[in-house]
């Protein structure tokens, strides 16, 4: 139970009709889950308009209403403030209800189009290796130390966030490593919270369908630096564009790592092979069992704000070599045929690039690339042309599959995607809507030394088929479907 007068502290809090004297017992922000006592906080969202619920929260026992307009009928026994911006407000109460957790811990936060999931959970995993107790909120799973703690959102709503935070301030947790996506900066999700040091990864196109343009999409991603506190740190990838525009205007002190410009932090790629990628970083050798160009710059990252974090410089050395790949990125086995499968998460054009590019680093050239690929229904559609047309491109054999269609016809989706690939390489091209038979076709088409990648759904354990999800595992699948030619 917290009092409203205080949970409403530091909010944008423009008038008050009602005593703000009153404990509560939960914030809530969805009507359907007020229960007697508790403070709704009316949201314009995405797809709904918390004010149009706000009679419904009352009903069910809300005492409280935090919205940006009255209702037009105001009830006696109902206190109700009106704040500059609702969400904002949520973000800021959330944190006030659980005692501010984030001020109590070193709270990392990393943004980007691409590498937040590995990023965090490679900082995670060295920290826990170094013998300190710490948190991770990443797409594939949350974590307090070991205990896993099943995801859904890249990042969550205000209230599970800092519900989150609290029990991992109470497990005595010193840091908690969070991707932050630009979903929930412009939802304010992240409102209230205490960031000690905020990463800049990359930003290419993605999430348009959201967005709208790529400048919006940028200003999204730049605000979460742009409300850093002068105490804080932004460390930012000085090789892409975009990095430099994201500090423009914060008072956070800001650092630059890089791998080909000259950088506070600079990574050189001595060796990359399947066996894992041999790094220089600021002089110092590194091997680790991680793949690919695009992991410099993830593991020169993780170095920058580890050693900015002031843990010992050899010793996160010592620990990122001990570290693995994270689960769906660049995930790979060999067959006993020597048939190498790989499994990545890459669901944006330059992240399917990227993979591909690294596949090309480390290949002898004298065997096939087989590239699976598809596009989520009901996301951007710009990119689906693109993503064929890179695979075309960089890879020998591509097979057009169905992702995660949601409520779109997988055909369909496909059909946009061919529409990418160039006309001359039509004839290494083929359409197979079901996915599992697509892996199958695959990996029958591949010889001995080839490579099979499948692309998009990484670490997901399901397909997302008209609101429903069914279980599929596109690792497993190729697993045992490579098994199965062995016999």
């Amino acid at each position: 139970m917290q009092l409203l007068q205080d949970i409403l502290y530091k909010t944008a809090l423009l008038e008050t009709h009602g005593s703000t004297q009153i404990e509560v017992n939960k914030i809530e922000f969805d009507s359907r889950s007020v229960e007697a006592g508790n403070v709704f906080v009316a949201v314009d969202g995405a797809h709904v308009n918390g004010h149009d619920y706000i009679g419904a929260a009352v009903e069910k026992g809300a005492i409280a209403v935090v919205c940006e307009k009255l209702p037009e009928n105001l009830i006696d026994t109902i206190t109700y403030c009106v704040v500059k911006d609702s969400a904002d407000a949520l973000g800021i109460m959330a944190s006030n209800f659980y005692d501010n957790p984030s001020e109590e811990i070193k709270l990392i936060g990393i943004t980007g189009t691409n590498g937040k999931t590995t990023t965090t959970t490679l900082l995670h995993d060295l920290v826990l290796d170094m013998g300190y107790a710490a948190g991770l909120l990443s797409t594939v799973v949350n974590k307090i130390n070991k205990t896993e703690i099943p995801s859904t959102h890249t990042t969550p709503n205000p209230v599970a966030l800092n519900e989150l935070l609290r029990e991992m301030v109470d497990a005595g947790c010193e840091f908690c490593f969070m991707e932050v996506s630009s979903h929930a900066i412009h939802q304010r999700r992240i409102a209230g919270l205490d960031f000690d040091m905020a990463g800049f990864t990359n930003i290419t196109h993605d999430h348009l369908d959201y967005h709208k343009t790529f400048k919006e999409y940028i200003q999204a991603k730049k605000r979460f630096f742009d409300d850093l506190n002068s105490d804080a740190k932004a460390i930012v990838n000085v090789d892409d564009a975009n990095g430099l525009v994201m500090v423009q205007n914060t008072k956070a002190k800001v650092l630059t790592f890089a791998v080909k410009n000259v950088a506070d932090y600079k990574a050189k790629v001595i060796e990359n092979s399947f066996s894992g990628l041999v790094l220089n970083i600021n002089n110092q050798e590194l091997w680790t069992k991680l793949v690919g160009g695009f992991n410099a710059y993830n593991i020169v990252m993780v170095y920058a704000i580890a050693c900015e974090l002031g843990l010992d410089q050899v010793e996160v050395l010592t620990s990122l070599s001990k570290l693995k790949a994270v689960e769906g990125r660049f995930e790979y086995m060999q067959s006993e045929t020597n048939i190498i499968g790989i499994v990545d998460y890459a669901h944006t054009p330059d992240a399917l690039k990227n993979v591909l590019s690294t596949i090309q680093d480390v290949r002898t050239k004298n065997e096939q690339v087989l590239t699976i690929v598809g596009c989520g229904g009901d996301r951007d559609k710009a990119k689906r042309p693109l993503m064929a047309e890179i695979a075309a491109n960089m890879s020998d054999k591509v097979i057009l599959t169905s992702d995660n269609p949601r409520s779109e016809d997988p055909e369909v989706i496909i059909g946009e995607m061919k529409q990418g690939i160039p006309v001359e390489k039509t004839a290494k091209a083929l359409s197979i809507t079901n996915r599992k038979e697509a892996i199958k076709v695959a990996c029958s088409l591949a010889m001995p030394g080839d490579i099979v990648l499948i692309a998009g759904k990484g670490h997901e354990k399901y397909q997302e088929i008209n609101g429903e999800r069914f279980p599929f595992d596109d690792f497993e699948t190729l697993k045992e479907t490579l098994k199965s030619l062995n016999k």
